[in-house]
């Protein structure tokens, strides 16, 4: 027993040590993109139902680090200022797929056609799910409304502390949680899963791009987080187009993702990202295990093996410690939050240990969502605090004479769905 504890600590701490460097670098460059990127490039070059404007946002959401739940009410604002559906919907689909930390930590862990794969295909099926969009959904009104205040939230000041607090304060809220549960997983496929596992079982082809398709595109998983997933589910025998599939569907649909494209942009706008998704998935699946030489995907992570030697041993050490020290750290921040709320006063002066209103909210799955509806509420006349709750989709606000519909219409303008009072 203590031989497999130990084996399941190796592989965690040799996964961690691989996907640090990248990790923290690519966290480097989310904050620069989120920073320094002119948020009027969002809106001016996506509003017309065209090529060209489908292309723009596929092209503007690719390097974002925004996970499935993270890009929704980037999404939705951008339809809400002025994009077309097209537009929106292909930012939806591009975005989630991928990012500038998630291409770097592919490439440290399954190669570098893997790294450059990924985007492609976010861009294929996201100018796919876009024009498809446009040709089915033209006679559809789009409905312009004015910009929200929380808006301010996406201009940031253009500081280096500005960017250092986006990528390794609110870059790892965002993916601390899931990133701990991918490497957790990731480990102890590691360990208890045989070698060979899939082609033994002859989970592979388009029967096994099937089976992770039914298991993904319910689940919540980001691009980042589902690395270490992917890497050692390729070392167990997963097929790379397979694999694929899996780097494509999981981190862009979850239930909540579907729920609130459904509510804000139709039925139809829905089926169309699926089937985008679904059909995308497993063509570029097909082309990687039919088409592309085997050896560009050859396993190249082993446990204990480091095949990217060009990176030394104490860089590996010194990232994973410091990428251990900043989960710490957001753990233990988020436990002190947790226990002084109930001892807080809002600027107002109240007490906040009972609140005025409770409301449901759905959509919520990450830091990222807790963080953007407590603060859009809190930008609203007469509400001193809030607190929400990603888990149980409520949010806790206190204030007085408040306004239901008011706050309602603000939590949909955020990209939420607003389930009324509780």
């Amino acid at each position: 027993m203590s031989e497999i504890i130990l084996n399941y600590l190796q592989a965690l701490v040799d996964l961690t040590k691989d996907m640090a460097p990248y990790l923290l670098l690519g966290f480097l460059f989310a904050g620069l993109l989120k920073v320094f990127l002119p948020q009027n490039l969002m809106n001016k070059y996506l509003g017309k139902s065209n090529f060209n404007s489908v292309l723009n946002a596929s092209l503007l959401g690719i390097p974002l680090p925004l996970c499935s739940c993270g890009v929704l009410p980037a999404g939705i604002s951008l339809y809400n200022n002025g994009a077309s559906k097209g537009s929106s919907v292909s930012f939806l689909i591009s975005t989630p797929q991928t990012g500038v930390d998630s291409i770097l930590v592919t490439w440290s862990m399954l190669g570098l056609p893997f790294a450059l794969i990924r985007p492609v295909a976010a861009l294929v099926t996201g100018l796919t799910g876009g024009l498809l969009t446009n040709r089915f959904e033209k006679n559809s009104t789009h409905k312009k409304k004015e910009k929200v205040a929380v808006e301010q939230t996406f201009k940031p000041k253009k500081t280096l502390k500005a960017v250092l607090d986006y990528a390794f304060i609110e870059m790892v809220a965002d993916i601390a949680k899931w990133l701990v549960i991918g490497l957790l997983i990731a480990a102890f496929i590691a360990v208890a899963i045989p070698d060979n596992f899939f082609t033994d079982f002859k989970l592979t082809g388009l029967l096994g791009m099937l089976i992770i398709l039914v298991v993904s595109i319910p689940l919540y998983v980001c691009a980042t987080s589902s690395v270490p997933i992917a890497a050692v589910l390729l070392l167990k025998g997963l097929s790379p187009g397979t694999l694929l599939v899996f780097l494509m569907a999981g981190p862009a649909t979850n239930a909540a993702t579907m729920t609130v494209i459904a509510n804000n942009f139709g039925k139809k706008t829905l089926f169309i990202y699926l089937a985008a998704l679904i059909s995308g998935s497993i063509l570029f699946g097909l082309i990687i295990d039919y088409f592309l030489p085997v050896n560009w995907f050859a396993p190249i992570l082993g446990m204990g093996e480091h095949h990217h030697s060009f990176l030394p041993e104490w860089l590996n050490i010194s990232s994973a410690v410091l990428l251990t020290l900043l989960i710490a750290y957001y753990f233990v921040k988020n436990i002190f939050n947790k226990m002084n709320t109930s001892k807080s006063l809002d600027p107002q002066g109240f007490s906040i240990e009972v609140p005025s209103l409770e409301i449901n909210v759905e959509g919520m799955t990450c830091e990222h969502c807790k963080n953007r509806v407590e603060t859009g509420l809190k930008s609203m006349q007469n509400i001193g605090n809030a607190v929400a709750n990603p888990e149980t989709n409520r949010v806790k606000i206190f204030g007085k004479d408040l306004n239901l519909e008011q706050i309602g219409q603000k939590i949909t303008d955020l990209g939420y769905i607003f389930g009324g009072k509780v």
